[in-house]
């Protein structure tokens, strides 16, 4: 069982639209190679995010073999994306965890997951004010470079 099957269907959709390149519904049964293909990422970072309990209760075959769904898919593109936010991973370990424990942790999720948009918003000033930096930078470089072009084509 997934971590989103755990949810019960009265879930969110977690990460939005079904990527391209997936399986439909019904035939959505991927080896870790495949999941390495269509994520970008490691094997062995698929085994630590299951030992850690971001990726726990992955399918296996009667051999063994792992056994990823469309769901565990957007489940890692969920993953990913807060990642990027910069969430630390114990973070991330308790927002699947409250998931797995069902709908009466919203609140509890809620509050995570807006502490971190304010995390994002705050880094997303911060970088704008990077980005003026750069900006004026680049302007200056840009205007000395014409002005010395000038300067030598006289």
């Amino acid at each position: 069982m997934t971590v989103m099957e755990t949810m019960g269907a009265s879930a969110d959709t977690c990460a939005g639209p079904p990527q391209q390149n997936r399986r439909p519904d019904g035939q959505d049964r991927y080896t870790i190679s495949e999941v390495v293909a269509l994520t970008g990422l490691t094997a062995h970072t698929l085994r630590w995010y299951e030992r850690i309990g971001l990726m726990p209760h992955i399918d296996r075959s009667h051999t063994g073999q792992r056994r990823y769904t469309n769901r565990d898919l957007d489940w890692l593109d969920l993953v990913g994306k807060l990642r990027l936010t910069g969430m630390p991973v114990a973070d991330m370990v308790r927002y699947a965890e409250l998931v797995r424990e069902g709908d009466h942790t919203y609140g509890e999720r809620f509050e995570l997951l807006q502490t971190t948009r304010e995390d994002v918003l705050a880094r997303i000033d911060e970088l704008r004010g990077t980005l003026a930096v750069l900006d004026r930078k680049i302007s200056f470089y840009a205007d000395a470079g014409r002005a010395l072009a000038s300067e030598r084509s006289r």
